[in-house]
């Protein structure tokens, strides 16, 4: 299945609470369950003013219906073409 970054444009995410971080967590994995196994959120890291998440999605409209249902941006959507890390310097 494809994998995608996302970019989310949130002014303060990254002085969140933990329990506002769980808050947001938890309605993100209730929408996924509610849209069946087609969409897998993998991880996600938050930066001062923005939220980077990686999922796996047949296609960039189903990251952006996650988004609406949930209530936040995806500003961006990327498709990730090639993986590198150290390993490919060998």
């Amino acid at each position: 299945m494809p994998k995608f970054v996302i970019e989310r444009e949130i002014p303060g995410a990254g002085n969140l609470s933990d329990a506002q971080v769980r808050e947001v967590s938890q309605k993100s994995v209730h929408v996924l369950s509610g849209m069946g196994p087609g969409i897998q959120w993998l991880h996600s890291y938050i930066t001062g003013d923005k939220v980077y998440c990686v999922y796996l999605a047949p296609d960039e409209a189903t990251i952006r219906e996650h988004a609406k249902r949930v209530g936040i941006p995806a500003n961006r959507v990327s498709a990730v073409r090639r993986l590198i890390d150290p390993s490919s310097a060998e």
